[in-house]
């Protein structure tokens, strides 16, 4: 196909930034534009609920690019102004202007989600702002109460612990991150919570919120702390897509290369994009740092005519309570887990714990706490589809 004369990538966070960076790589030298709702330049967002959080780091440190590299790229940015509609080759942004293009990349992400009744006062975190905003507050906090016990919720509450605030989690349902790790690891994550001396509450449902420090539980019994912050995900930014006809019900329906169905020489990568698996035609929605970068690059590559990249894993880590829990792979497809390494699903020492996943007898992921050395080899046979004699025999082989 022949190369487009503008890509415009609406979306200046690490998904917009890596297209404009894969475009570049692979030779393209037409007009490049980046739109970002937000007046920062792109930044990294792991670090708000960790470094940033804990004052170890200041904002200029979580910059995907300073200045100068951001020039380099030849790139027209276009920061602090959201976009609010998308049309056949045109995208108009909140001040009323229209960027015209031939190749349009959506990567929008995600939003902070929020629960009825929720108080103004009570935080969220999904931006350097919000980061900002929550560790001003946590130096002067004692207590802080964590609705969500996801990886952003439990993230928060270990960087809050490590500051001498005292820490409650309240999650509904009975295992924490039971939808993302599955039961029997999220039992894993629960203990290694409460080891690390946080009061975890699972199986409990928040019925209001009385005030910005205190919320009414189910049973009529209330909890308050000096902070209050609400860590259960995020949604899809798509508001300003409604008016293109998309079914928009569980993200932007892509195929294999990135490209909107639906819409001509539109593609959409990061958290707000369901691409299709190239093997079974199934949507997912990947949220994870790695996955964005990986879907960035495809789609540089689909909209210049490169060859497309190797295939990859996805992979996703999370630091708390002094372990880095890794993930590699899609546990979604799998139907049981095979213990592998470690004692933790057998309710011995959460660290060294490594748990495959198993799709039948396929191997389709495998999750560690605090065993990088474990984990990072298990790519090889994801890639080759090992079964679980051949994932039990590396195991065997790692440890020799």
């Amino acid at each position: 196909m022949t190369a487009p004369e503008h890509v415009l990538v609406v979306g200046a966070g690490l998904g917009g930034l890596r297209t404009v960076e894969q475009l570049r790589q692979v030779g393209f030298e037409g007009r490049i534009s980046l739109v970002g709702a937000e007046a920062h330049p792109p930044y990294d967002r792991p670090p708000l609920s960790k470094q940033l959080l804990a004052g170890a780091w200041e904002p200029e440190k979580i910059a995907l690019r300073d200045a100068a590299a951001l020039e380099d790229l030849g790139v027209r940015m276009h920061l602090g102004l959201p976009a609010v509609a998308l049309r056949p080759g045109e995208v108009e942004l909140a001040d009323g202007s229209v960027l015209t293009a031939d190749a349009i990349v959506l990567a929008t992400g995600v939003e902070a989600r929020t629960l009825p009744g929720q108080p103004e006062d009570v935080f969220v975190l999904r931006t350097l702002d919000d980061s900002l905003a929550l560790r001003a507050a946590l130096e002067k906090a004692e207590s802080l109460l964590v609705v969500g016990a996801g990886f952003i919720g439990a993230e928060v509450a270990s960087t809050a612990l490590a500051r001498g605030v005292s820490v409650t989690i309240l999650e509904a349902a009975a295992v924490p991150l039971s939808r993302g790790l599955g039961d029997e690891v999220g039992r894993i994550c629960a203990r290694l919570i409460r080891e690390a001396g946080v009061d975890l509450r699972t199986g409990t449902a928040l019925a209001r919120f009385v005030d910005a420090h205190t919320v009414e539980l189910a049973d009529g019994s209330t909890v308050s702390a000096d902070v209050v912050v609400v860590g259960i995900g995020g949604k899809p930014d798509l508001a300003w897509l409604a008016d293109t006809g998309l079914d928009l019900s569980d993200g932007v329906p892509c195929d294999a290369s990135g490209r909107v169905e639906g819409l001509d020489g539109v593609w959409a990568v990061g958290d707000m994009s369901s691409w299709s698996d190239a093997l079974n035609g199934a949507r997912h929605r990947f949220e994870h740092w790695t996955s964005t970068s990986d879907q960035a690059a495809i789609v540089a590559r689909d909209i210049t005519g490169a060859e497309a990249p190797p295939a990859t894993v996805p992979y996703f880590w999370s630091d708390q309570f002094g372990l880095k829990i890794q993930l590699i792979g899609r546990p979604d497809l799998a139907d049981s887990v095979l213990p592998l390494h470690g004692e933790g699903l057998a309710g011995g020492p959460v660290k060294g714990t490594v748990v495959g996943y198993l799709a039948g007898e396929k191997l389709v992921a495998v999750a560690g706490f605090g065993a990088a050395r474990y984990v990072v080899r298990y790519r090889a046979p994801l890639l080759a589809g090992a079964d679980r004699a051949a994932a039990l025999e590396f195991a065997r082989l790692l440890q020799q």
